[in-house]
């Protein structure tokens, strides 16, 4: 999928997250705020720099939702696409894959 194609994909909030507590916190909030109740997903930002803080911000928010829907009792089939949002973040799209089927994405 390319960047235009992510991008214009409704967001429901976006996270800006500078550490791996923000990426907990924010996973939380997605699986509280929920993926199906609304046809949007969830944008979350990090910095490049360092790019080892990326990865585990990134690995975090992904594990951490789909371990929250888990334990929710909630469906888990949650897509998601890593793109470069600008030149010092990364971005991080999730959104149900109901929801992309529904919006020919």
């Amino acid at each position: 999928m390319e960047k235009a194609d992510i991008e214009a994909i409704p967001i429901q909030k976006t996270f800006d997250l500078k550490d791996e507590k923000d990426a907990y916190d924010a996973a939380e909030e997605m699986v509280q705020i929920g993926f199906y109740k609304e046809k949007k997903g969830f944008k979350v930002l990090m910095p490049k720099e360092p790019k080892k803080n990326a990865k585990r911000i990134g690995y975090i928010v992904t594990t951490t939702v789909t371990s929250s829907l888990r334990k929710e009792d909630q469906h888990r089939d949650i897509r998601y696409w890593t793109y470069h949002h600008d030149k010092e973040r990364y971005g991080i799209v999730l959104v149900s894959s109901k929801v992309v089927e529904e919006l020919d994405f």
